[in-house]
């Protein structure tokens, strides 16, 4: 499993979250505590929204608190909505294409989680991409898979929608040719004007997910797991739950991939 943290608010230092905290993204790369993998060491990635459209993107296979580059680029770089990650591979290789984030066009996503026997079905996913956004494809995680087969579906139109129903196209394979568990999800994606963060699984072991409020930066944290011992700022997700960030507001909606394709 893997860590991640993202920000939507005030101009903030990428360090606030990569490297300052007392349980930082670094600190849980080498102790996580709400994951059965307590140690994130296979790769990091960091994409961050300022002037441009498309967010910049910096990614590397080596553990996050190893790599000088990402330490003095925390420290420089300043967004007011980033989505950084560490890495701990459920099988995929080690390569810097694996890492997440995954960006296409205005497009960021990273992913915490699984599903389950992908190795046994990579091809059926795979096919699920559509032509327009194959071409993209550079790694061979399901994570990645998840995302372009969302934009296939209309992830600029109906963001949640639309990853709802790749979960699901997921989560039917691996219950189709896979195995158990089926479908871990826990992940943040932006289109760089607003942030949407989800907590789903095909059983009752969700991947962990909190959010918090910084008053004095007018905006929202949403993390794998607390930064810090502030234990009533946390706010824990509840399983199949999805929020949505907008600036300093945030709603909340009901994520239900499995009832969305029994429906369907």
């Amino acid at each position: 499993m893997c860590r991640w943290a993202a920000w939507m608010g005030a101009p903030m230092f990428l360090e606030e979250v990569i490297s300052r905290p007392e349980h930082s993204l670094i600190a849980q790369s080498q102790r996580a505590e709400e994951t059965k993998t307590a140690i994130n060491a296979d790769g990091f990635g960091a994409a961050w929204y300022n002037h441009r459209p498309e967010p910049g993107l910096y990614r590397d296979v080596h553990p996050a608190w190893s790599d000088a580059n990402l330490a003095a680029l925390a420290h420089q770089v300043r967004s007011p909505l980033f989505l950084v990650h560490v890495r701990a591979s459920t099988g995929s290789n080690i390569s810097r294409e694996n890492c997440h984030p995954f960006t296409h066009g205005r497009w960021s996503f990273m992913h915490n989680g699984q599903v389950g026997g992908f190795d046994c079905f990579r091809k059926q996913a795979d096919m699920l991409i559509d032509d327009a956004h194959y071409n993209a494809r550079r790694g061979a995680t399901d994570s990645e898979a998840i995302f372009l087969h969302a934009l296939g579906l209309g992830l600029d139109v109906d963001p949640l929608g639309a990853m709802a129903r790749a979960v699901g196209d997921l989560q039917d394979l691996s219950e189709r040719h896979g195995q158990g568990p089926h479908m871990r999800f826990s992940a943040a994606f932006s289109d760089g004007a607003r942030l949407y963060a989800v907590r789903y699984a095909s059983d009752a072991r969700a991947p962990s997910l909190y959010y918090r409020y910084l008053s004095d930066a007018a905006g929202y944290m949403v993390v794998s797991e607390p930064l810090d011992d502030a234990v009533g700022d946390w706010q824990a997700v509840p399983s199949g739950t999805a929020l949505i960030f907008d600036g300093s507001s945030m709603e909340t909606a009901a994520f239900a991939p499995g009832a969305l394709r029994q429906a369907a």
